[in-house]
């Protein structure tokens, strides 16, 4: 409703400007006063003001200046401010331990040495990945890694295929390694 509203009030501006013969140049100055004075008289219906003196007058460069002027400097320096917020961010991130992330599901059973026996199988593959086993009565549970991507897992989760088949990916809280 407004666009529209604002569509028919610019088309009326728009034809008033060329039912009153609006021109550019120096004849718009002498017409727009003309204008005006008839206006005054009571003969005209529209009402047009000389806004020329309102303007900014800006002089022009002489030749003579030949002299080049020095670039402003910046009045505003950020950098010891940004440098003082990046410092803050990394002492942040530092104190960071735990993110959302991945991890192989291996075995989950109830027997500890069939848990332990496969725990060594997959360290000799793997050495570089950590491995987390835990005990919720009566289950063992084995999972390897901390990857912070799916794709990361199943990388390592095809190196150890033969060794478990069934294994899964998991999405857990993991610890960021640092």
């Amino acid at each position: 409703m407004t666009s529209r509203f604002f569509a028919f009030l610019c088309l009326g501006a728009m034809m008033s400007c060329a039912a009153t013969g609006g021109s550019t140049g120096n004849g718009a100055a002498s017409n727009s006063s003309a204008r005006s004075s008839d206006n005054r008289n009571g003969s005209g219906s529209s009402t047009l003001v000389d806004t020329k003196k309102y303007r900014p007058s800006i002089p022009a460069a002489t030749a003579s200046s030949s002299v080049p002027m020095a670039p402003a400097a910046p009045a505003n320096h950020v950098r010891n401010q940004v440098t003082l917020l990046m410092d803050s961010v990394v002492q942040v991130n530092r104190n960071i331990k735990y993110a959302a992330g991945y991890r192989i599901l291996a075995y989950t059973g109830v027997e500890r040495k069939t848990a332990m026996d496969l725990r060594n199988n997959i360290v000799r593959r793997l050495p570089e990945q950590k491995d987390y086993l835990t005990f919720k009565q009566p289950t063992y549970q084995l999972k390897i890694g901390d990857f912070m991507s799916r794709v990361e897992a199943q990388v390592a989760l095809t190196k150890i295929q033969d060794l478990l088949p069934n294994a899964l990916l998991v999405q857990e809280t993991i610890n960021i390694p640092k």
